[in-house]
């Protein structure tokens, strides 16, 4: 017969192996809850990193509420943000296009551009996160169209500063209406076709050669006019040399009636004092030396006698 006082070894091991059993279970419980509240804050908080705004689905439905740069924080599970980016971004494409004059041109524009901050929900919402290839791409293939079919070709060269504005406002204006600022175009040299790239260069050898004759032709004028200059300069000293020696000759003349001896007194003042080396028979002395006259001779004489 079985003693009640005695312990039962089977039931004092069932309650040890339950009393096990049920601390496991709180370890695991204690686990799930700690790793259920760190998934739950993880998810809470988001962090809006620099130059980017958040955009908030709620259950994939966008949010009227654009979040900044920071943390933030956020129903669990039923809201999720996505960060647009609107820091100056840039966007290059090639475009093509026709001249007023069915020219073939081909260009490349360079854009920069940021998105509007505030409006970066409906950016997301009405766009998508690659708004660029959906909006910015097709907007420059249409703005240049448009713009280059207002000039010819060669106002495209010779007025490209024009075209240039007008093809940045158009893309400015259409870009705008998108909630897209448009910071600076910058569009690189049109290129023709060859054959009216050959044209246009024979068009600029012709004219170069067109200045270079005129040129040319104002060097001979200038030449012609100075010859003229000088032959009435010429023509005006001769008449002022004729009228100085008609004017010496009436006044040599009026000398040689009032004095005969004028022209003996010219050539003694004119002298360089050398006499000529030979005389021919008949010949006329230069100039008359004054002679005594014979009583003047005789007086002279009769004044050494009586000096003696």
């Amino acid at each position: 017969m079985r003693n009640p006082f005695k312990p039962n070894p089977d039931k004092e091991s069932y309650q040890y192996s339950g009393s096990r059993s049920s601390n496991k279970l709180i370890i695991l419980a204690g686990i799930i809850t700690f790793v259920v509240i760190i998934v739950v804050m993880f998810e809470s908080v988001v962090v809006v990193e620099a130059g980017h705004r958040g955009v908030v689905l709620y259950v994939g439905a966008v949010e009227n509420r654009v979040l900044g740069e920071g943390v933030h924080f956020i129903i669990p599970f039923a809201e999720q943000v996505v960060q647009m980016e609107v820091r100056t971004l840039k966007f290059e494409a090639n475009a093509s296009a026709a001249s007023n004059d069915l020219q073939e041109v081909q260009t490349t524009v360079a854009l920069n551009y940021h998105i509007s901050p505030s409006q970066a929900n409906i950016i997301y919402q009405q766009l998508g996160a690659d708004y660029a290839d959906r909006i910015i791409a097709p907007t420059i293939q249409e703005s240049v169209k448009a713009s280059v079919a207002k000039f010819n070709a060669e106002e495209l060269i010779t007025r490209r500063a024009t075209a240039k504005a007008v093809i940045d406002q158009s893309i400015s204006n259409t870009l705008s209406a998108r909630n897209i600022v448009v910071e600076t175009v910058f569009i690189t040299d049109f290129k023709f076709s060859p054959a009216f790239a050959s044209q246009v260069e024979s068009k600029v050898v012709a004219f170069q050669k067109y200045l270079t004759e005129q040129n040319n032709l104002k060097a001979v004028q200038v030449i012609a006019n100075q010859t003229v200059v000088q032959a009435n300069a010429t023509a005006r000293s001769n008449v002022a040399k004729a009228n100085g020696e008609s004017q010496a000759i009436k006044i040599i003349t009026s000398q040689l009636k009032q004095s005969p001896t004028y022209l003996q007194w010219l050539s003694i003042n004119r002298w360089n004092g050398q006499l000529p080396y030979a005389l021919g028979s008949g010949a006329v002395p230069f100039f008359q030396l004054p002679l005594r006259q014979p009583s003047q001779i005789q007086n002279q004489t009769q004044n050494q006698t009586q000096l003696r």
